[in-house]
């Protein structure tokens, strides 16, 4: 594989109610022209397969790029349901194979259904068969599962990891403890979340004066971006690119990359102390809870409002913006603890908590 630029396809940009695939296809074609080929989809990417079949796979010759999507087995009630994702993903895309497939984000609390449906044995059988070249998992646990997962599975290809400088010594994800797990059992990694749902590309103030002062010119995307790619054993870093400037600005970094200098270094380490010391809810808008909430609650939109209040102390619009959310449905109030969202949540966020303080602050 040529850069080392993935394109993640889950923030994929939007026309009325569907992808738009046209501007998608604009992407996809300044991506390719740019030198690198990586593709990242999955099963619960609403809308994303077909996107990239249209926009990709019927438009370029298949050994032209490479596709990676996911098996999320998690609110799979059967192991039969479960195994016909990987049928529906290919008739979806109709790409013929997979490059890489992965068993979608393993936790401490749904990992050991992945075993009891027999899922690692049905990806070997189908890289076996040849419908898989590479597989893997993407993982959203701590470092002792990760060892776990890699002593138990020693033939896995690749692991995805959220890894970003933000996340590096965080108690919560874990980043930099499970990036060394992955190289410890000699593992190639997909990283993900690298500019952490876009949170990466407008920092608070203090750290933008921080990256300013050592290169005014360089987007604060890039400086995400490139901290993971200076690591060793990258494979791919998957950036979830939402319109076409965020593609030109990506591959123009990318395309000849420079590893982060030992100055560029120390202004990240000082980024890190300040994220280390924020107050904000770690929400990276994946949406994964409002899927399986019974009152429908917009979660991640809430916690948007209650960061900009937080962070920015824009109280007056964060309660003006809630006031006009409410208008749409259930808000934070109406949450009844039933922490189905908190079982998906890769953030391990105490989504049911932090409802009850939003639902003060916002109104």
């Amino acid at each position: 594989m040529s850069g080392k630029l993935g394109f993640g396809l889950m923030r994929l940009p939007r026309k009325g109610l569907g992808i738009d695939v046209k501007q998608v296809s604009d992407m996809v074609d300044l991506f390719l022209a740019s030198g690198f080929t990586y593709f990242d989809t999955a099963f619960v990417y609403p809308g994303s397969e077909d996107a990239i079949r249209k926009a990709l796979v019927e438009r370029f010759p298949r050994e032209s790029f490479t596709l990676a999507t996911k098996l999320f087995a998690a609110m799979v009630p059967t192991e039969n349901l479960a195994k016909k994702e990987f049928e529906t993903s290919l008739k979806r895309t109709g790409a013929g194979y997979f490059d890489y497939y992965l068993l979608h984000n393993l936790l401490e609390n749904n990992y050991q259904k992945y075993e009891k449906f027999h899922l690692w044995d049905f990806v070997k059988e189908k890289k076996a068969a040849g419908e898989i070249r590479h597989y893997g998992f993407s993982f959203h646990g701590g470092p002792v599962l990760l060892d776990k997962l890699l002593t138990e599975h020693p033939d896995v290809d690749f692991v995805q990891l959220q890894i970003n400088y933000a996340d590096w010594e965080s108690s919560n994800i874990q980043s930099r403890k499970n990036y060394e797990v992955a190289r410890a059992h000699n593992k190639q990694i997909v990283v993900m979340e690298p500019v952490k749902g876009g949170k990466l590309a407008n920092p608070p103030a203090e750290v933008q004066k921080i990256f300013r002062a050592v290169n005014p010119d360089a987007s604060f995307a890039s400086w995400a971006i490139r901290f993971v790619a200076s690591l060793d054993g990258i494979l791919a870093v998957l950036s979830g690119m939402s319109n076409m400037e965020q593609m030109q600005d990506n591959t123009s970094f990318m395309k000849d990359f420079q590893p982060l200098n030992e100055e560029e270094m120390e202004a990240v380490r000082k980024a890190q102390k300040i994220f280390h010391e924020s107050s904000d809810i770690p929400c990276t808008a994946c949406r994964y809870c409002v899927e399986g909430c019974p009152k429908e609650i917009p979660i991640p939109d809430i916690f948007r409002l209650m960061n900009m209040r937080s962070s920015m102390g824009q109280i007056g619009d964060s309660k003006e913006a809630y006031a006009e959310l409410l208008k749409g449905g259930n808000g934070a109030a109406d949450c009844i603890h039933c922490r189905k969202c908190e079982s998906v949540c890769p953030q391990h966020i105490k989504v049911s908590e932090e409802l009850e303080m939003c639902a003060k602050a916002l109104m």
